[in-house]
């Protein structure tokens, strides 16, 4: 018996990897994540099969710009043990690895991007649980409920 689907959002800057490079590439680790609460939602929560809102951050019009699938368990982040990486952790070991990914599939570009200030305008019918709407989140990857995920959408 499989667990019922979950939904994510996760953030990246397109500068960095775009909804454009996951659908050339198809599949991607989703490396350098390192705030711990972000993390155990990968470690601990994610499922294969699990749906994304793939989020654009840090650009002129920050929003949802696609979709992707969870397309792994989590594992170590070998970025984490490469001293010429952005993303280093020299507490880091193989033995006892501190970060781990998922591997993150394209499934489609939304029609146009459901910007965060948009978002915003349907904070009250998203909840106040929201974490991309309420003040002080910085996650880069969180939860979403089946009802936001259909909701979110519906805005495309």
């Amino acid at each position: 018996m499989s667990a019922r689907r979950r939904y994510w959002l996760m953030k990246s800057e397109p500068d960095a990897f775009s909804i454009d490079d996951l659908q050339r590439v198809g599949t991607e680790p989703w490396n350098g994540v390192r705030n711990y609460q972000a993390r155990n939602f990968m470690r601990d929560g994610m499922q294969i099969g699990d749906g994304i809102l793939f989020y654009h951050s840090n650009t002129d019009v920050p929003g949802i710009v696609g979709t992707a699938t969870v397309a792994s368990k989590a594992y170590p982040d070998d970025t984490q043990f490469d001293p010429k990486s952005d993303y280093y952790d020299a507490k880091s070991t193989r033995e006892e690895p501190r970060w781990f990914l998922v591997d993150v599939a394209f499934d489609r570009k939304l029609g146009r991007t459901i910007s965060l200030d948009e978002i915003k305008q349907h904070a009250t019918e998203l909840g106040e649980e929201f974490a991309l709407v309420r003040r002080g989140n910085r996650l880069s990857v969180f939860p979403v409920s089946a009802a936001q995920w259909k909701y979110l959408l519906s805005l495309e």
